[in-house]
């Protein structure tokens, strides 16, 4: 595996290392209870099974790691990619995926999904796949972040997104107690994530197709760009 690292660590890059500088060891073991709806993405991921090492897949604010490593496992014939702006999270990242055996495969870098450039960190200018597992409701610029993702999605290729819901459809105090304790970590649900990706598909001529998941928990969103 091989990593590229931007110099310079800016404030976004500190907090996001403050925060998971010691969560990241229990990361993985405690969120599997609320992140859902993440293996059902790389389900939906669909990777063609093309010529080994031709299908691409890109996630953005990758973490541990972990969605990687089971997307490299559902689809053996990709290569694949992930960012991170937290050098933290990404040394956990770098220790799952040598453990797994996938360090071949996958490839990290320090980056912000909001302005990052992929040929610059990995030499490649698209990918076939790309995607944001609980990653965009802790990127303040995320409207932009979602903009930078579609403009490297290449013709035929989708991008992909699974975030909290805005709960409007659970028990008001169980949403109310939810956004207390996610903000505690800086995230904060994204309530207009389906009109801004609506009109991101169009002005792409993209197909969007947005569904919510568990009364509104989370929503699970996709745009595909024509071939």
């Amino acid at each position: 595996m091989s990593e590229t690292s931007l110099p310079g660590a800016g404030t976004p890059s500190n907090l996001m290392d403050e925060i998971y500088r010691h969560q990241r060891f229990i990361y993985d073991l405690t969120r599997k209870y609320y992140l859902l709806g993440r293996d059902r993405l790389i389900e939906e991921l669909q990777v063609p099974d093309n010529e080994p090492g031709s299908a691409t897949v890109l996630e953005l604010g990758c973490g541990t790691g972990r969605n990687l490593i089971l997307a490299a496992r559902r689809y053996p014939h990709a290569r694949l990619f992930g960012i991170d702006l937290s050098e933290e999270m990404l040394k956990t990242a770098r220790t799952n995926i040598e453990r797994s055996g996938m360090s071949d495969r996958i490839r990290l870098a320090q980056g912000d999904a909001s302005l990052f450039n992929a040929a610059s960190l990995f030499g490649e200018t698209g990918f076939g796949r790309v995607f944001f597992s609980y990653a965009l409701s802790m990127i303040p610029p995320w409207r932009k972040a979602l903009e930078t993702s579609l403009d490297i999605v290449t013709p035929g290729g989708s991008l992909h997104v699974v975030d909290f819901g805005a709960q409007e459809k659970l028990p008001d105090w169980f949403g109310d107690l939810l956004r207390v304790w996610l903000a505690k970590f800086h995230v904060a649900p994204r309530r207009d994530l389906e009109a801004v990706m609506a009109n991101l598909a169009s002005a792409h001529g993209g197909e969007l197709a947005f569904r919510a998941l568990y009364r509104d928990y989370a929503q699970l969103a996709s745009i595909r760009i024509p071939g």
